[in-house]
């Protein structure tokens, strides 16, 4: 297994564990995307957008700060976002290596199924 995601991995499977987690809400999603097209942007711009409450949008916003997928500083009395795309990356190297894994695997299931011989078989 990788460093990011083997067993006692450590930082790198709980970033990808937290990116996962606060992508699966389909509002932190939309966030997400609304803030990758401005390029920064206030709670209150993204709230105005989104049919969701400013104070729900700060919540979500949260999670994805916690997340490392977003980062805020202060501009006068409001915090603007802008996404950080680091992490989405390193989720997105991890799902390339399992779907890579699956696809061999797969392809090894259909090769026995077609009764193929296994390249690691002896009898090659």
């Amino acid at each position: 297994m990788t460093s990011e995601t083997g067993a006692g991995a450590g930082a790198g499977a709980d970033a990808v564990a937290e990116v996962l987690s606060a992508l699966a809400d389909p509002t932190r999603r939309r966030i997400l995307d609304a803030l990758a097209a401005h390029g920064e942007a206030t709670a209150t711009v993204l709230a105005a957008e989104l049919p969701v409450s400013r104070q729900a949008i700060v919540k979500h916003l949260g999670v994805l700060d916690r997340a490392g997928l977003v980062a805020g500083h202060r501009e006068g009395r409001e915090a603007r976002y802008r996404v950080i795309p680091q992490r989405l990356g390193v989720t997105a190297r991890w799902m390339d290596r399992v779907a890579a894994d699956w696809d061999t695997r797969l392809t090894a299931i259909k090769r026995l199924a077609e009764g193929e011989a296994h390249p690691g078989d002896p009898e090659n």
